[in-house]
């Protein structure tokens, strides 16, 4: 029996994965890891809190160290770059840290190259002085420029890692607008009514926030000295380029290894691409959405560190299914917490879903006990099945499982009837009588009367 060689391109939260599942049902298997980065294995959603101050270094999100590595086998080659697949003869061409080109022969690719900050075609996009934030040395930057005296920043998107990084800066004491060309905040994951409860929390905390305003050029010499959006010119001392990030699908694309409809690349329930004994997982990768049943590529940790587990096992001899994605996401801005599953009303709309909602605002704890904070819980049931779909929640805390219990309901197809008469437990301290997500559930099931 031939040893098995498992080559893995990309070496954080799904590549790492991916070798972890490999090696726990090969033993012998030779399995590399090629990564372009110097640090691997580390929490990029951690990146915004050692910004903010909370966690002290940015090594602390290191969460696999070298020694990991050496314990499981795994062959890493960081800084070096996989710069051809040849999918016929079955081999990857890398250039290691000195520039030498090397050739290796894989049985089984994984395809881990993740997503990389975009930049939509602005005039003067070019410049220098633009930060980003998704990589341990992308917040070195963010950081050195805080500490180099930095008083104000500008923050280009109003998404997930745009309000994380401009939250963290409030905490650091800067003044923080953030430009967003959409008429709402967290467009890819709130409703324009949730968003709202959102923003005015952020305002509270002296965020400014600057909505349907599309940035049209970076102005400056070499470098960055100011940005128009509609007609305005903003300066400030730091650049931040937040737009989202897009698949490195670069590699995949120049061995023909097909996309799909996201311009992600395209796999199926095993994480298989089109090309025999090639998988693709993580931020690059494209899935299915559980409601829509429509190809999606979250860009999410948890979705990348599933997709990764089930790719490995599957390239160990199993034979195991990832069964699609409810984007559910939580985060925590300031004083509040901010909580999705499924689908949103404007999703659901998209997509000729015909919809009955729900929204209720209670309390984390019963009224009358002192440290109470508000909670409103947002629930999406379509129309015609009365099954749930969809789910926000913005509170002062306990939403990630609440959010939690609703992505099980979803996925369980539950109907928001059955919600209603949910067994749930109470006391004071903890919660109300009525729990919230079978308040919204009446409130939906009187709509439907």
């Amino acid at each position: 029996m031939m040893l098995q060689k498992i080559v893995i391109i990309g070496a954080n939260a799904a590549g790492v994965e991916a070798a972890s599942a490999v090696r726990k049902k090969d033993r012998t298997a030779e399995i590399t890891l090629v990564t372009r980065e110097k640090t691997v294995g580390y929490s990029r959603c951690g990146l915004p809190f050692v910004i903010s101050g909370v966690i002290p270094q940015l090594k602390e999100l290191i969460v696999y160290p070298p020694a990991y590595f050496q314990m499981l086998k795994l062959n890493l080659r960081t800084q070096t770059t996989a710069s051809v697949i040849n999918t016929k003869e079955k081999t990857v061409t890398i250039q290691t840290p000195r520039g030498v080109n090397e050739t290796i022969a894989y049985d089984k690719l994984i395809i881990a190259t993740g997503a990389e900050p975009f930049m939509p075609p602005i005039k003067g996009r070019e410049k220098l002085g633009i930060l980003s934030l998704r990589s341990i040395e992308d917040g070195e930057k963010i950081d050195a420029a805080v500490k180099a005296g930095a008083k104000s920043a500008i923050i280009m998107g109003a998404g997930l890692i745009g309000l994380e990084l401009g939250a963290a800066l409030i905490k650091r004491g800067l003044q923080v607008t953030v430009v967003e060309m959409l008429p709402q905040i967290l467009p890819q994951l709130l409703d324009v009514d949730m968003a709202k409860l959102v923003q005015d929390h952020l305002k509270q905390k002296d965020m400014k926030i600057l909505l349907n305003k599309t940035v049209e050029e970076i102005l400056g010499e070499d470098k960055v000295s100011a940005i128009k959006a509609s007609g305005e010119i903003l300066t400030a001392d730091m650049y931040i380029s937040a737009f989202g990030v897009r698949a490195n699908t670069k590699l995949a694309v120049d061995s023909d290894i097909p996309l799909g409809e996201t311009h992600a690349i395209k796999t199926n329930a095993y994480m298989e691409t089109e090309v025999k004994d090639v998988y693709a997982v993580g931020d690059c990768a494209e899935t299915t959405h559980i409601i829509t049943h429509r190809p999606i590529c979250p860009q999410l940790g948890t979705v990348a560190v599933r997709q990764g587990k089930v790719a490995g096992m599957n390239v160990g001899g199993a034979n195991s299914q990832f069964t699609g994605v409810l984007v559910s996401a939580i985060t925590r801005l300031f004083d509040i917490e901010i909580g999705t599953t499924g689908i949103s009303e404007a999703v659901a709309v998209k997509n000729n879903i015909q919809t009955v909602v729900g929204i209720i605002s209670s309390k984390t704890k019963a009224d009358y006990y002192p440290s109470a904070k508000s909670i409103k819980v947002k629930l999406i049931v379509e129309k015609e099945s009365e099954r749930i779909i969809g789910a926000q929640i913005v509170g002062g805390e306990e939403v990630t499982q609440r959010i939690n219990a609703l992505s099980f309901a979803i996925q369980k197809q539950m109907t928001v009837r059955e919600l209603a008469k949910a067994d749930t437990a109470y006391a004071p301290p903890v919660c109300e009588t009525w729990e919230p997500m079978v308040l919204a559930a009446e409130m939906v099931l009187m709509k439907l009367r």
